[in-house]
């Protein structure tokens, strides 16, 4: 057998491995499905615990993957309080979701997050998904990741808009006008689209 043959077979090998021991993540959550893991407890920054179900408002809830490291996160932070305004305003739920389990010793442990809540003042949820259950439940994969339910299902998963970089560049503000939408009893017109930013980090 020759050397450049014994390569592959190896570098599939191992391949194989990685694909075995890969985290089972669900495909991301349909359109017009209810919220899942609606009952599982979750601990919120203010030092309750608190699930999904407690957070919907009358009508839907919004919620975004999130975390305190991740620098798609952070050029979203006034997008993320602003959204969160209209969501409220529209009696919309709001709660941002940590599901970075891998990084629990460092940046993203529950004291880091508690000291990032409060320099970024939210006045909505920030809770602690223990290892990664809830972003497995919805497909989760990237921070921020955006799904806005009304009250009977999940009306838009994706991108806040579309550009993750600069928001003044931004031409169409997806989640907005899904909020909007929502809102005043009306069809999201726009319902899916790529959400941009740091994989989630599971532990393996």
């Amino acid at each position: 057998m020759t050397m450049k043959k014994t390569s592959f077979i190896l570098l599939g090998s191992i391949v194989t491995v990685i694909v075995a021991f890969a985290p089972a993540v669900n495909p991301e959550l349909e359109i017009g499905k209810a919220i899942p893991s609606a009952s599982v407890k979750m601990m919120d920054v203010s030092g309750k615990e608190v699930a999904l179900n407690d957070l919907k408002e009358e009508k839907g809830l919004l919620v975004i993957f999130s975390c305190n490291t991740c620098p798609y996160v952070k050029l979203s932070e006034v997008r993320i309080k602003e959204v969160a305004s209209i969501a409220k305003r529209n009696k919309i739920g709001v709660v941002l979701i940590n599901s970075n389990e891998a990084q629990r010793d460092d940046e993203d442990s529950f004291d880091e997050m508690k000291k990032y809540a409060k320099v970024q003042a939210y006045d909505f949820s920030y809770v602690l998904d223990k290892n990664s259950q809830v972003a497995d439940a919805f497909g989760a994969t990237r921070t921020p990741h955006v799904f806005l339910f009304d009250s009977k299902g999940l009306v838009y998963r994706g991108a806040i808009d579309d550009n993750i970089k600069d928001a003044k560049d931004a031409k169409e503000l997806y989640l907005k006008d899904a909020l909007i939408a929502v809102g005043s009893g009306k069809a999201v017109k726009v319902n899916s689209t790529k959400s941009v930013g740091c994989s989630i980090k599971r532990l393996d």
